[in-house]
C-alpha cells in the first residue's frame, strides 16, 4: 500500500547504512528491508497455523489471525522508515508490494484450503493481482502506469476483509458475522475487477516514457 519512490533509490549491496540516517551508501540489509522480509516470512507461518487448526476455530486459528493482522498492519512502516532515514533501495522498492500480495494471497489460499472460501474467489483475486503486476513490469521501460486511488482502497479493503474472515469472531458474536464477511468480500471482488480493468485501460492509454 505504501510505495517507495524509485527515483530516490541508489545502487546498493550489503555494505552501508543499516539503521542510521544520512546520505552515504545504504545496505540492502537495512532495517526497512528487514521488516519487509519479515512480513513476507510471516505468510507461510500463518497459513500453516490455519491448516494446523483444521477449521476447529481454536487457539491456532486465533494465533494465525493475529500474525496476519500484525503483518498487514505494519504495511507502510518499512516504507516510512526507508524514506525518513534515506534507506530507500531498489530491492526494497521491489519487495514492498510483493509483501502485500504474498500476505493477501496467503490469507485467501489458507481460507480456501480449509473450505471456508470458494476457490473461484481466490482465483479471481489472484489472477488480477498477478496479472496487473506482470503487466506493469512488462511495460515499465516503455511507459509509466500511475497508481490509482481505487487500487489503494482495494488493498485496504482486502486487508480488513481477510482479517475479519481469519478471526473466528462468530464463535463469540454469532452467525451475523458471516453475513458481514460476505458483504466485505463482495466489495473486494467488485473493487478487484473494476480496478484491474482500470489499470489495463491506463496501460493502453499511458504515454510512453521519455528516454
Amino acid at each position: 500500500m505504501d510505495e517507495r519512490d524509485p527515483s530516490q533509490s541508489p545502487p546498493s549491496g550489503f555494505r552501508g547504512r543499516v539503521i542510521a540516517a544520512g546520505d552515504s551508501q545504504v545496505s540492502n540489509g537495512n532495517i526497512a528491508n528487514i521488516i519487509t522480509v519479515a512480513r513476507i516470512l510471516l505468510a507461510p507461518l500463518f497459513v500453516w497455523l490455519v491448516l494446523l487448526d483444521g477449521g476447529a476455530h481454536g487457539v491456532w486459528r486465533w494465533v494465525a489471525a493475529g500474525l496476519f493482522i500484525a503483518a498487514i498492519a505494519t504495511d507502510g512502516v518499512d516504507g516510512a522508515l526507508a524514506r525518513r532515514r534515506n534507506l530507500v533501495t531498489t530491492s526494497g522498492i521491489l519487495l514492498d508490494p510483493i509483501a502485500d500480495k504474498v500476505l493477501i494471497g496467503g490469507g485467501l489460499i489458507a481460507l480456501a484450503l480449509v473450505s471456508e472460501l470458494p476457490w473461484w474467489v481466490v482465483i479471481v483475486i489472484l489472477v488480477r493481482e498477478i496479472g496487473i503486476t506482470l503487466m506493469r513490469m512488462a511495460v515499465l521501460s516503455d511507459r509509466v502506469i500511475p497508481a490509482s486511488r481505487g487500487g489503494k482502497l482495494k488493498t485496504i479493503l482486502q486487508a480488513i476483509t481477510l482479517s475479519s474472515w481469519l478471526v473466528p469472531s462468530w464463535v463469540v458474536l454469532g452467525s451475523w458475522v458471516f453475513v458481514m464477511n460476505w458483504v466485505l468480500m463482495g466489495g473486494v471482488i467488485v473493487l478487484t475487477v473494476v480496478t484491474g480493468l482500470d489499470y489495463i485501460g491506463k496501460g493502453l492509454r499511458a504515454p510512453k516514457a521519455s528516454a
